[in-house]
């Protein structure tokens, strides 16, 4: 999605663009706001991942130095989304594999004489709703290459962080009609985590877009995941902060799981052909909800 920022706008809210190599972002209201973009994991780092995570699969394409940030200045509260935590959650809710028809199976063998056994997740559901942590000025001052390192390396240390961020369960929602309205767009992108193709048997795909506005900003959080004529799940979370007078800002945060087999999809109606389904946007409505979560975080100066 191509946004053109209006620099008319950008001063009446009182924003500051930036940009270096593949980072850029926005400083707005005590928030700086923050995309990284980088290439796939090479093999050295491959090879590391599958060290700490303690296994010997990971998706195709894993975006390992790609991050989305949020960081509320004045308290150090960050908010942020990568590939490795992401992947953590896959592992710890280790799902059962979803079975393949017997047809499709040989895809998924690397030399011709192997045996398919697919005894974990291959699909890489994840639960991950985003990291929290709220550093020190100490912290703040890391570079990005550090930054990249302390993601992966310390994930141990990032749990720990994580624990002085209280989300509390609400009743209060995103006001999605609010949010459609013609509000200019002061910044905008999209940052892929990881991304496999299920050996041509479907997508497995979590991405994060952010939309920041004159009056908040607001990003999604997608899982995707697409298993041809067997299974669609579809993993959402969506966060949004409103900017204000109040030193103490308040991010509501929602998470929606939906699911369907293609066999009850079809049972309703609705067609069988897996190309029919590849746009989450359009036929989420059609997946029933499983799973719906509020919450909501008082930022404390």
């Amino acid at each position: 999605m191509a946004v053109e920022i209006d620099d008319k706008d950008l001063k009446a809210a009182g924003a500051e663009l930036f940009a270096d190599g593949g980072n850029r972002g926005v400083r707005i209201h005590g928030w700086l706001i923050e995309s990284r973009t980088h290439s796939i994991l090479n093999s050295a780092a491959i090879q590391e991942w599958e060290h700490k995570l303690d296994t010997n699969h990971l998706p195709e394409m894993v975006f390992g130095e790609n991050t989305l940030i949020l960081k509320h200045l004045s308290s150090g509260t960050k908010i942020h989304f990568n590939a490795f935590d992401a992947l953590c959650g896959w592992k710890q809710e280790a799902l059962p594999p979803v079975e393949v028809p017997a047809a499709a199976k040989w895809k998924f063998r690397s030399k011709p004489s192997q045996q398919v056994i697919l005894d974990y997740d291959y699909t890489f559901t994840t639960p991950y709703c985003g990291s929290c942590t709220v550093e020190n000025d100490k912290d703040m001052l890391h570079s990005d290459r550090r930054y990249s390192i302390f993601v992966w390396q310390n994930a141990k240390e990032t749990s720990e962080k994580t624990s002085n961020i209280l989300w509390q369960d609400c009743k209060e929602q995103i006001d999605l009609v609010a949010l459609a309205s013609k509000e200019p767009i002061l910044f905008y992108d999209e940052v892929v985590l990881y991304e496999d193709e299920l050996a041509d048997n479907g997508v497995s795909l979590l991405t994060v877009k952010v939309r920041v506005m004159p009056s908040s900003w607001f990003l999604l959080l997608r899982f995707w995941l697409r298993v041809d004529g067997v299974l669609i799940r579809l993993r959402e979370t969506r966060m949004h902060c409103v900017f204000g007078g109040s030193t103490n800002p308040i991010i509501l945060r929602e998470t929606c799981w939906r699911e369907s087999t293609f066999e009850a999809l079809s049972a309703k109606g609705y067609p069988f052909d897996a190309a029919t389904y590849n746009d989450p946007s359009i036929i989420s409505q059609r997946l029933p909800i499983i799973m719906h979560r509020a919450q909501k975080l008082v930022i404390s100066s």
